[in-house]
């Protein structure tokens, strides 16, 4: 039988349990609510990203057809509205069809079906190729791209380097989207790609309305809204830097931001060159595909 002393420190050592007890009970209360407020919170933004999305693809979509609703309804004398309704057009089909392929690369990138390509590509042309696709863009904000390839002169096929197109060619394009979105007018925009040792260095810069520092580290964030609403090519949702990104990671690259609000902002990636593979093809531009056979076929 205890004693009344040994009852009493009994009784201390129970309450003392009991106090951490509710000191841990109050600590998991307070994490299961923040892990609540954490999942409405996600839920709200993806509905707001799905919302945006069905945005990027009905609003170009209901322009096209519009437009060529009118086209079809005008005379033949009004040649030069008709042309004019069709740059439109091409200009909306353009985005939309961007957007597409930002939408298709993310939803292979979540099922985990997206893995670099390996090909011999000509970096000075499929850059090239993708600044004259974005030409009319540029011109409507009244800008300028510039552009510069720095060789290695030591490197007899300075042009070429082994990397996936195509992946390659969606990465640039965001950032010079990006950048064009973002720019003010009249003014320029800067691309720069070198070499340095096995790697490919590209830079894009834009002299426009820049990022607050405290949003650089959630920019990539494809379900992160920035106070400014400038959180990547497509307003609000955030999904072509997300793709960028998840596409540098797959080729083992990465990407750096330098940014000051109201001077400009600068993209910089870098990438490995990839392995060698089976394939003896070159690659122009991401799209079209030079096999070397005794055929010279042109896919």
């Amino acid at each position: 039988m205890l004693s009344d002393k040994e009852l009493i420190e009994q009784l201390k050592i129970r309450l003392a349990k009991s106090a951490e007890m509710a000191v841990m009970l109050a600590k998991q209360g307070e994490e299961l609510q923040s892990v609540n407020e954490k999942l409405s919170e996600s839920e709200a933004l993806k509905s707001h990203f799905i919302s945006n999305i069905t945005n990027e693809i009905v609003n170009p979509f209901a322009s096209i057809l519009g437009l060529s609703k009118n086209i079809i309804a005008s005379k033949e004398s009004d040649i030069i509205k008709i042309k004019s309704m069709a740059e439109l057009i091409h200009s909306e089909a353009f985005e939309l069809d961007f957007q597409l392929k930002n939408i298709f690369t993310a939803a292979r990138i979540e099922a985990g079906e997206a893995s670099p390509e390996y090909i011999k590509t000509d970096i000075s042309q499929l850059i090239t190729s993708i600044i004259s696709a974005y030409k009319y863009k540029a011109e409507q904000k009244q800008l300028k791209i510039n552009f510069s390839f720095d060789l290695d002169k030591a490197l007899s096929d300075a042009h070429f380097f082994r990397t996936d197109p195509e992946k390659l060619k969606l990465i640039i394009s965001n950032l010079l989207s990006n950048g064009i979105k973002y720019s003010n007018a009249a003014n320029r925009i800067e691309v720069k790609a070198w070499r340095d040792e096995n790697s490919l260095k590209l830079m894009v810069k834009d002299f426009g309305i820049g990022i607050d520092k405290k949003n650089l580290e959630i920019i990539f964030d494809r379900f992160k809204r920035l106070d400014a609403s400038i959180n990547s090519l497509n307003p609000g949702h955030g999904l072509g830097l997300s793709v960028t990104k998840s596409l540098l990671d797959l080729m083992n690259g990465n990407i750096e931001i330098a940014s000051k609000r109201g001077i400009g902002s600068i993209f910089t990636i870098s990438i490995p060159e990839g392995d060698d593979t089976n394939s003896d093809g070159y690659a122009l531009d991401g799209n079209e595909f030079i096999f070397g056979n005794s055929e010279d076929e042109v896919f």
